[in-house]
């Protein structure tokens, strides 16, 4: 059994990581952290887990987490990268949600977070964690930086098309929505529920912080730099990331929906659906799964891919467990086989 440590345990991303891991074969929860909490029970906070989580949460103890395997971050930024360097040298894996460890370039860090970087000697060394594109790197890694929500949704949707140089990598367009889930459990007045409800917004428009990720993770894709265009909305719903993207083709000759399929034919949390396919949110709720569709509107030179998927689960916790899977050599599925929940 792999030993298990969660670093805040209280967030979205902590209880979907609690859920997960609670029906993991192989995981054994060992350690859940919380200042805030320590001492109560896991399931009296979240009453979905009782019978299936006896712990409570402890105050953040270096010690006891360097017993674990592995340890996730489930922390607001700033956080991961304060216990980075104790946990990698008791030989702990360390499996960030958090944005301490994506971007490697700690000037870039520190212009969008607002802070200097802990340990930036670490950031050559962290991996980051999109298995389609890593899953090599990932296997033998010891520190893993999670990918962010709109970042999962908007690469998978380029990967192919940008992998391959068959579109102008200058001018790529991610209009993005999310659920009011990816702010975060904390309480701000924007997802009170008279504000969020029955109201769509864009914001982040002149920077998000997700714009470096995903632009550093295309121009490695690209093996050149990228022109990106990154519009996030915030929208009336819980759970879900849409992302729909549009690419300019190089060479009108290619079957983009072949491409895609051919691509993905092998990976088991991305479904390409059929041409003409229109994803919805609801069908990748609580799941694992990147779903997405690609269009040629009138058949001209512009691609416009459809991505869909949970932003707390391919988004964030699920994600970090495909992560854990491949690190220990198992099936990356395991854990991860749960139906997206409808209505």
């Amino acid at each position: 059994m792999i030993k298990v440590g969660i670093i805040g345990g209280t967030g979205y991303t902590g209880v979907e990581l609690l859920r997960l891991l609670a029906q993991h074969p192989q995981a054994q929860l060992t350690v859940i952290t919380s200042r805030g909490e320590a001492g109560k029970p896991v399931a009296d906070m979240f009453p979905n887990l009782r019978g299936r989580v006896e712990l409570k949460f402890t105050e953040p103890d270096d010690r006891a987490l360097s017993a674990c395997d592995v340890v996730f971050s489930a922390t607001p930024n700033g956080v991961a990268m304060q216990h980075a360097r104790t946990l990698l040298d008791a030989g702990v894996k360390l499996i960030d949600l958090a944005a301490d460890f994506r971007l490697k370039d700690s000037a870039v860090w520190e212009k969008w977070y607002g802070m200097p970087h802990a340990c930036t000697d670490l950031l050559a060394e962290a991996v980051y964690g999109l298995p389609e594109l890593q899953r090599e790197k990932i296997k033998p890694a010891r520190l893993i930086a999670n990918p962010g929500c709109y970042p999962t949704a908007v690469q998978l949707g380029f990967l192919p098309l940008v992998e391959k140089g068959l579109v102008d990598a200058a001018f790529l367009v991610a209009d993005c929505k999310s659920g009011v889930s990816g702010a975060g459990r904390k309480a701000e007045v924007h997802t009170l529920f008279s504000e969020a409800s029955d109201n769509f917004k864009a914001y982040g428009v002149p920077g998000h912080r997700h714009w470096p990720e995903i632009k550093q993770g295309l121009e490695a894709m690209a093996g050149k730099a990228v022109g990106l265009t990154f519009v996030p909305h915030l929208t009336p719903m819980i759970r879900g990331i849409h992302a729909t993207l549009y690419a300019r083709l190089t060479d009108k000759g290619v079957d983009v929906q072949k491409l895609y399929e051919t691509r993905y034919a092998g990976e088991a949390f991305v479904d390409v659906l059929p041409p003409k396919s229109h994803p919805d949110t609801r069908s990748v709720r609580a799941a694992n799964t990147c779903r997405m569709a690609v269009h040629r509107p009138q058949g001209g030179d512009t691609v416009v891919i459809l991505s869909v998927i949970d932003n707390l689960v391919k988004g964030a916790a699920g994600q970090a467990v495909q992560n854990m899977n491949l690190m220990f050599g198992l099936p990356e599925t395991t854990g991860l086989d749960q139906l997206p929940v409808l209505p």
